[in-house]
């Protein structure tokens, strides 16, 4: 695969609210010249893409939008997977994992069929999970599979630290990290709003700033999901809007570092999981994983979410359910 033809295409496997809220800021931000569409429900994907299309004069591009089917993914740079049942109100993400588990399966064998040789952005949840599944599948090099991880949830935790300090957000460097659920985190030794600790601020005695909101914001961003879910059914615009961002650094040769699913071999002292880590992203997707410079209670708290991914892949396998 030549990564810097100057042509650039996406298939988008999936058109549902998640896949749509992508296509549609994809649509706006001129990162990609083609865009195919490929669901199950064809009807539904020509649909899309007439509407899309018919914004396309407002959108101050000439992107080429589509649905297709897989025959569409032999020259594609990158193919984006939003397909999948969506999570119910209370439901774990963990739970979703057999109903999805056969989508995906069945899209990526799709995929290598059909000559794909690019990078997968994986965005169904339970992601970390799903990642892991899609890379087994299809024998890719890990660092060409990876999800939307706890890219979201960064976004979220900054948003609300933003606000609780007064600060534009994009001046907070801090991450979320982890399986994108119930036990990602945040480590606060490495949080900071330019180059001063949020921990250290928090301990000045001449403001207001209580380290102890900094919990309840880290617990407001765990749970922000099922809070959206509760309210209006399901997440879309944030989610699709980390994929943008996701699929902006590929295409870009960033070398941007944002908290995706991305395969651990070694680094943190992990092994076999992809979970959600800082990560070099580049036009080869996953260069590499950035290891943070952790307190042991918050290496114990990330050893303890990759022991979960590894526990719940195990179950799996021991109901001979063949998904890993």
């Amino acid at each position: 695969m030549n990564y810097y033809t100057d042509r650039r295409k996406v298939v988008l496997i999936g058109a549902g609210m998640v896949g749509m809220s992508f296509a549609y800021v994809l649509m706006y931000s001129h990162v990609c010249d083609e865009l195919a569409i490929i669901d199950v429900d064809e009807k539904k994907a020509r649909g899309e893409a007439m509407d899309l299309n018919h914004g396309l004069a407002f959108s101050g591009g000439n992107m080429k939008i589509y649905a297709s089917d897989y025959n569409s993914v032999a020259d594609a740079d990158i193919v984006v997977i939003t397909a999948g049942v969506s999570q119910k109100p209370g439901e774990s993400r963990i739970s979703l994992l057999r109903r999805n588990s056969a989508i995906l399966s069945s899209i990526a064998e799709k995929c290598v069929k059909n000559g794909f040789d690019g990078i997968f952005v994986i965005a169904t949840n339970p992601v970390d999970l799903m990642t892991d599944m899609v890379q087994r599948k299809t024998g890719f090099p890990k660092g060409r599979v990876l999800g939307s991880g706890t890219t979201l949830d960064t976004a979220r935790l900054r948003y609300l630290v933003g606000s609780y300090f007064g600060v534009d957000p994009r001046n907070v460097h801090a991450y979320v990290i982890g399986e994108h659920g119930d036990s990602e985190f945040v480590p606060m030794s490495q949080a900071y709003i330019s180059t001063k600790s949020l921990l250290s601020i928090c301990a000045q005695t001449d403001n207001n700033f209580d380290e102890s909101e900094l919990y309840e914001i880290e617990d407001e961003v765990r749970g922000a999901a099922q809070a959206i879910i509760e309210a209006k059914g399901a997440t879309y615009y944030g989610i699709g809007l980390a994929v943008l961002r996701i699929v902006r650094a590929i295409f870009g040769n960033e070398k941007s570092i944002l908290t995706v699913s991305a395969m651990l071999d070694g680094e943190y002292g992990e092994h076999d999981v992809y979970i959600g880590v800082p990560a070099l992203i580049t036009r080869e997707g996953v260069k590499r994983v950035i290891e943070l410079d952790l307190t042991e209670k918050e290496r114990e708290k990330l050893s303890a979410s990759c022991d979960f991914l590894r526990s719940v892949k195990k179950e799996v396998l021991r109901a001979g359910t063949e998904v890993f």
